[in-house]
């Protein structure tokens, strides 16, 4: 009876284990810590501080909102933001496509040497964008570059490319001698030029993103679908694409942000080109050109960080979109 009351007694109540600091681990974390600091967290909080001033580099003078103001009711700043818009739409989608297409090709078992086909496709990347965009510029050269040369041999006009300003659909509407109104003069000649250099650069980053999504899908999946007389479409509509959502988030996410951020390329093709930064008369002037040539040229340094600030609040409200609706529908 004794022992049977002893064992009805409640337990007493563990002791909470005490919170110990490891200073071990942020001993280790405190290199990344201070890189992150310094050079991320510092800049921004420096760069809202130079947009709410005017002037020069220690003479600034405090005009609150005035640069944002500026920005939002001025005409350049939405002409560089719809150029910005219009590159995105030019080189996103057909990157993505293109590199999915490559991908599920090189992911055939049919073909061979696959790693030495990852490595050409994936060389345009790696190399560099300056050096790279100075040699497509010559490609797009109106007198001696490449472009002209095959477009001369299979009998069309040659064309202006980096220094043409006028749209596409007005170059093809003057060819045709037909009237054409003003919004749907599409983009200019110029900024289609570089927005093939883009596809031909990032291509190789989705690829290669797109195959490793491909290695995670069970070849189960596609021999079951096979017995069951699934033919090549049907396999990649209803198996591939939905099992490759999750890749297909994240290259859209690394998309848009880098589409909107886009300059280096776009510099050095209008230096090549011996045009003014953003031209020819302004048809390749994205924010980031918009943003640079007011800090460089202009040296409105508050203005250029205000830009700077709208641009970043821009890319973060597509990805926060993106997280809020592609992301959940990727894991349906």
């Amino acid at each position: 009876m004794a022992n049977l009351a002893t064992a009805r007694q409640p337990s007493a109540p563990r002791a909470k284990p005490r919170w110990k600091f490891d200073w071990i681990a942020y001993v280790y974390i405190l290199p990344a810590f201070v890189i992150i600091t310094v050079f991320h967290i510092i800049p921004v909080f420096y760069a809202i501080y130079i947009s709410l001033n005017k002037g020069a580099i220690n003479k600034f003078q405090f005009v609150g909102l005035d640069q944002y103001t500026r920005a939002l009711t001025g005409g350049d700043f939405w002409n560089a933001l719809v150029t910005t818009f219009v590159y995105a739409l030019l080189t996103m989608p057909l990157t993505m496509v293109l590199g999915l297409f490559f991908a599920y090709l090189l992911y055939q078992p049919f073909v061979k040497a696959r790693g030495l086909f990852r490595a050409i496709f994936f060389l345009p990347y790696v190399v560099s964008t300056v050096g790279s965009a100075i040699v497509w510029a010559w490609v797009f050269d109106p007198r001696s570059g490449l472009a002209n040369f095959i477009l001369t041999r299979l009998g069309l006009p040659a064309l202006r490319w980096l220094i043409e300003p006028t749209g596409v659909g007005e170059l093809i509407a003057q060819q045709l001698r037909v009237p054409l109104p003003a919004w749907a003069h599409g983009p200019s000649l110029a900024l289609i030029g570089i927005s093939i250099f883009s596809i031909w650069q990032f291509m190789g980053y989705d690829i290669v993103i797109f195959l490793a999504g491909l290695t995670n899908i069970s070849s189960e999946l596609y021999e079951a679908a096979r017995i069951d007389g699934a033919n090549g479409v049907q396999l990649f509509r209803h198996i591939t694409v939905p099992l490759l959502a999750p890749t297909t988030f994240f290259v859209i996410v690394i998309s848009v942000i880098g589409s909107l951020q886009s300059f280096n390329h776009i510099f050095a093709m209008n230096h090549a080109a011996a045009q003014s930064l953003g031209g020819p008369l302004g048809s390749t002037s994205t924010l980031t050109v918009y943003m640079f040539d007011q800090l460089y040229t202009y040296a409105n340094y508050g203005y250029a960080s205000a830009i700077a600030i709208l641009l970043s609040l821009i890319i973060l409200a597509f990805t926060l979109f993106n997280f809020r609706v592609l992301d959940r529908r990727a894991r349906i």
